[in-house]
């Protein structure tokens, strides 16, 4: 892709960075939504859904990250959280500060990219979500709002500035719907 070695991509979970996507397996718990989730994509899917709903559970069960997002998708009449929306990306900044403060090697992790660019590279799939979530090379420039990135950036640079992760968890809060 690019040899910028001032940009960090997110494309698999094997991949040096992989830890950032949203399907590495690392565990994240939200009482809210029901407990303990086998990835942070699995949390982020079941907060579409209304509280104590059974898609939730469901959700939290799935037997991979890829399940889980794929019932989310079979079950999007019954969403309660608009895709994309305000309230989606609160959601995935919500889990994304989760899995850092359940997992030190993913803030140390975040912390040693420094004040690199971070990217979650969708050139593979360069549909309205992925170009929302990511961006896509092209002529060797990005396109796409790369939200994903831009909240990883975001999170970093309130670790920076305080390292201490557990005033970090008591900030934690969530309008869960």
């Amino acid at each position: 892709m690019t040899s910028d070695n001032s940009i960090i991509t997110i494309r698999r979970v094997r991949d040096p960075f992989g830890y950032l996507g949203n399907m590495s397996p690392h565990p994240v718990s939200y009482h809210g939504a029901g407990g303990e989730f086998a990835t942070a994509e699995a949390l982020f899917q079941a907060l579409r859904f209304p509280r104590d709903s059974q898609t939730r559970e469901e959700i939290r069960m799935a037997r991979s990250p890829m399940a889980a997002k794929m019932h989310a998708k079979q079950s999007i009449a019954l969403m309660c959280v608009v895709p994309r929306s305000v309230q989606d990306l609160e959601n995935m900044r919500f889990v994304l500060a989760l899995k850092v403060v359940r997992h030190a090697e993913i803030k140390n992790g975040l912390l040693s990219t420094c004040d690199r660019r971070i990217v979650e590279d969708c050139s593979a799939r360069q549909t309205e979500s992925g170009l929302y979530w990511g961006a896509a090379l092209r002529d060797r420039e990005w396109f796409g709002q790369n939200m994903l990135g831009v909240l990883w950036m975001e999170l970093r640079a309130r670790l920076q500035t305080t390292q201490d992760v557990t005033s970090m968890q008591e900030q934690l809060c969530l309008k869960d719907v």
